[in-house]
């Protein structure tokens, strides 16, 4: 299986692909046009990518069959276009997640004890403990979540340690798992940012996050409050953020902006960064070597597992339910020609096949095939699969 990784990889896993028996082609600098034009000259099975985007050219530009975001975030990737194309998309999550909690605590220290600009000012020569001796600190002031996923149930325990109370909101928070994880549950993301002295966002990006944090939100943030968003600069109305930071004066420490650079370099201006009170950092989020071994660990994987059996770990584009309305229930001797003939009678009616499995039972004599089907399974299809002289019996079970 050929193997192209279009971005750093750790060396380890470009061993252990190697020791799993791909052939591995690592060009770390491809992008673009050069990501396409490599896709189409060398077919390779499987791409493995960090945060090169890779949009529907380069997914259509040869015989790809898997794509593996070294990561959690994979919205760099054209999931609706590997969707049409049959292309799976594979994700790496929670291994990343103490790496990411890290620079996020990283961030509201620096915050709430000015490191950068203590730094600023004596680099250029200057003392100023009269000014840099002022914090407020960090015990007792409540720190709010947003997302509540690996990162965001890493962020709880360091709050802990801090002595800070944890306000939360997730869709999939309920009052039974808050109270286990000692947390408070708020009732929406503006409940969050009311309760809480320090706001921490940690949301994938997709259609329902994208720039859901808006004027409501910051119109409810605190005067004075901290910003943290190691998330997605995307999920950020950045014009509402900017204009809370004027109003109420807030602090934001980013690790993410809607339009910052796909490469490790480039040019990137961007009017956030250069205001007082933001503190900004290039997406490290997750590159510790901690993060990034166990990232690449994942990754061989998810591609030894799929090479081996044809299994995608971690599939993040497989339709959540399908159009179908019943299934049908096969059981049958397990012998060549009793699948065929029945999904020829399926066809045959007209009828579209979702999803299937054939179960076979201990001693491999009969199996069992479960065949979900959108349309309507009338008496003349039940019957016409009844005539092999293999088929026990058929069932119908409507949805």
């Amino acid at each position: 299986m050929r193997v192209l990784i279009a971005d750093q990889f750790e060396p380890a896993g470009i061993d252990g692909l190697n020791a799993a028996g791909c052939e591995v082609i690592f060009q770390p600098t491809l992008k673009d046009q050069a990501l396409v034009d490599a896709i189409a000259s060398l077919a390779p099975a499987v791409l493995i990518v960090r945060g090169t985007k890779v949009p529907e050219a380069a997914l259509a530009a040869g015989p790809l069959e898997l794509v593996v975001r070294a990561g959690a975030g994979y919205n760099t990737i054209d999931v609706a276009a590997a969707s049409r194309l049959g292309i799976y998309v594979s994700n790496c999550p929670g291994k990343n997640s103490i790496a990411v909690a890290e620079l996020a605590f990283g961030l509201i220290c620096a915050l709430d004890r000015r490191i950068a600009d203590n730094v600023a000012d004596l680099r250029a020569g200057k003392w100023n403990k009269a000014e840099y001796g002022k914090s407020s600190g960090l015990f007792g002031r409540t720190l709010g979540l947003i997302g509540l996923g690996g990162i965001g149930k890493e962020m709880i325990p360091r709050a802990k340690g801090f002595g800070m109370p944890v306000v939360a909101w997730s869709r999939s928070l309920t009052p039974a798992k808050a109270a286990d994880l000692g947390i408070t549950l708020a009732a929406s993301p503006e409940a969050v940012a009311a309760a809480a002295d320090i706001v921490s966002v940690h949301v994938a990006l997709n259609s329902a996050t994208r720039g859901m944090l808006g004027k409501d939100f910051f119109g409810a943030m605190k005067d004075g409050a901290f910003f943290i968003n190691t998330s997605r600069g995307e999920v950020v109305d950045e014009p509402a953020l900017i204009e809370a930071i004027a109003a109420k004066r807030l602090r934001a420490g980013l690790d993410v902006f809607a339009d910052e650079p796909a490469g490790g370099t480039g040019e990137f201006v961007t009017e956030l960064a250069k205001l007082d009170g933001v503190y900004g950092t290039h997406h490290i989020g997750a590159s510790t070597d901690q993060a990034q071994e166990a990232i690449a660990a994942e990754a061989v994987r998810i591609v030894e597992v799929f090479k081996t059996t044809g299994i995608v770990p971690n599939v993040v584009n497989l339709a959540k339910q399908t159009p179908a309305t019943s299934s049908i229930v096969v059981r049958h001797i397990d012998r060549p020609g009793i699948l065929a003939h029945t999904l020829d009678a399926i066809s045959r009616a007209g009828i579209n096949v979702q999803e299937m499995e054939n179960i076979v039972f201990e001693g491999a004599e009969a199996a069992v095939a479960r065949i979900n089907v959108e349309g309507t399974v009338g008496a003349a299809l039940i019957d016409s699969i009844k005539g092999h002289d293999d088929v026990i019996d058929v069932t119908v079970i409507a949805f």
